[in-house]
């Protein structure tokens, strides 16, 4: 029978230490002490002599019990637990007994003792756990060598120092058997040496060096989007803007020449149409249905890079992915697919042909409105030419928002089936409402490109776009009678987000000018969560009653 860490830390302390220990099943003991971290701890006793029975210096040195000592403490396990109190409790004994004496005059006995429990090994300690063996070389729990600590710890004289360093640069428990991925928050990587040091200059050793070029969070938040689009690499950035202008200086040349549909997101426009032209990057704008256009501009110009989103926002226009990267890829001509609207698991964009996926993270991806993060999938050679400049350019992820990236994307095939599904259903509902004008969703027949969305998608998303019937006023009427979403930007997260483009996205622009842009003042784009389809709804419903 399995015996709990605090038991036999409850056990042992009432023992001394040169008493014997067994292992065995005791009641367990209401409000003992639990030892969830696993760490070595130091303790300076000022005036306390640097002897090999003191360990240089140090006035304790305290092993806590792993945090997985419970599952541990196996067949196998429990032939070494003798052992391993008695060191722990020794040591333990030390600092927590002030009465017992000085560390010098208790090291002749139990030091003696914790030296026969802890001989210093010439290879890594392993703890035997059932059919586990834990290595104490970095792959669970790190337990240094005596020696080892003794030597290191030896030019640290005084507690602030210690603060500093201790558990970390003195040896720290790198824990890999933990569930959930680690965060990693540091803006730096260092080096034992400078033979290290130069092993990564020369490419032997691997290093992030610096924290804006990589991180071992944000790797995994990397590879799990390759995973799911099927890519070779990604690279995740601060955000899906941050991520849109990266990839065109990266790889469009000054003076070239690029190709974007007329539906699309303001911001990305405004770059295009503002910024692009600065470097002599020209573009020609066309309908996503026209592929006339897309040949025409193909033929009169060297276009580098042929960007659309797919579904587009906010009026969900689908573009033949297969066909336009067949025209493209003739051309020697690059096509980049932002996949937001549509999430890794609706549409996979690389498979179509695409040679580039990119999304905004902070939506369906992230799923919870909590984070903003943008990602780009694809080749190795190209993600590498974007991640160099990113790498210039900054906008690094920071690790706790790729941890929420992390999260998000273990329910993003639960969230997105959901979205789906909500968002089909209600698209139809609003089409056969009396007081809605049009709606637009790629899931309808009468959406213009539905034939293209159920050849390359596998669901429409969570997005519906629609016209009610009435004016500017008349929309935010309905607008402020909904009860569930919030009016708010942004789409895809688990609450539903509703708002108004004429004022959310183009309230700087005149009537007439937002007309240009298709963009009409009773236009309404309602991002569906994962709220019951019933209550959604019958809110839609009753709002729609108020106009």
């Amino acid at each position: 029978m399995a015996v709990s860490s605090s038991q036999c830390m409850r056990i042992l302390s009432h023992s001394p230490p040169s008493s014997s220990f067994e292992c065995r099943s005791d009641p367990d003991y209401s409000g003992s002490a639990r030892f969830e971290k696993p760490r070595i701890s130091y303790r300076r006793v000022p005036g306390a002599a640097a002897s090999a029975s003191t360990f240089g210096g140090l006035s304790s040195l305290i092993f806590k019990f792993p945090p997985n000592f419970v599952r541990q403490l196996s067949t196998k396990a429990r032939r070494n637990c003798s052992n391993i109190g008695v060191a722990q409790v020794v040591a333990a004994s030390w600092s927590n007994n002030p009465a017992s004496g000085s560390p010098s005059a208790a090291a002749s006995g139990s030091a003696a003792a914790a030296a026969a429990a802890f001989p210093a090994p010439a290879s890594p300690v392993e703890i035997s756990a059932g059919d586990e063996v834990v290595m104490g070389d970095g792959l669970n729990v790190q337990l240094e060598v005596l020696a080892d600590l003794k030597n290191e710890a030896s030019f640290l004289s005084s507690d602030g120092s210690i603060a500093v360093h201790a558990g970390e640069r003195l040896g720290r428990g790198i824990v890999t058997d933990a569930i959930t991925t680690p965060v990693v928050n540091t803006s730096a990587y260092f080096f034992k040496k400078t033979a290290e040091l130069i092993d990564f200059k020369e490419k032997r050793r691997a290093s992030f060096e610096y924290g804006r070029y990589g991180n071992p969070t944000t790797v995994v938040a990397e590879e799990k989007i390759s995973a799911l689009e099927g890519a070779e690499s990604t690279v995740i950035m601060a955000s899906g803007m941050c991520a849109s202008t990266v990839m065109f200086l990266a790889l469009v040349p000054a003076g070239g020449h690029i190709v974007t549909t007329t539906d699309c997101y303001r911001k990305t426009r405004i770059f295009i149409e503002t910024l692009l032209p600065k470097m002599g990057i020209k573009a020609t704008v066309i309908d996503p249905a026209d592929m006339e256009g897309l040949e025409s501009a193909l033929k009169k110009n060297k276009v580098s890079l042929f960007f659309t989103e797919s579904p587009t926002n906010p009026f969900l226009r689908c573009v033949d992915i297969k066909l336009v990267s067949d025209l493209c890829h003739k051309n020697g001509t690059l096509v980049c697919i932002d996949g937001t609207f549509a999430t890794p698991l609706n549409q996979k964009a690389l498979a179509l042909g695409a040679d580039l996926i990119l999304h905004s993270a902070t939506k369906f991806i992230g799923g919870h409105n909590d984070v903003l993060a943008g990602c780009i999938s694809g080749s190795e050679k190209l993600i590498t030419q974007i991640r160099n400049l990113h790498h210039v350019l900054g906008g690094a992820l920071n690790p706790n928002a790729a941890y929420l990236i992390i999260r998000g994307m273990k329910t993003l095939h639960l969230r997105v089936q959901q979205q789906n599904s909500t968002a089909l259903r209600m698209a139809e509902i609003l089409e056969a409402h009396p007081k809605v004008k049009c709606v637009y969703y790629p899931g309808l027949t009468s959406h213009p490109e539905h034939d293209i969305a159920k050849r390359q998608m596998t669901g429409f998303g969570g997005v519906v776009s629609f016209e009610v019937k009435g004016d500017l006023m008349t929309t935010i009427k309905f607008i402020d009678a909904l009860k569930i979403p919030y009016i708010a930007p942004s789409f895809g997260g688990c609450e539903s987000i509703v708002d108004q483009p004429a004022i959310m996205s183009y309230w700087d622009l005149s009537q007439s000018e937002r007309l240009k842009y298709g963009i009409m003042d009773n236009l309404i784009r309602f991002s569906f969560g994962v709220e019951d389809f019933e209550d959604l709804k019958a809110d839609v419903l009753q709002a729609l009653e108020t106009i």
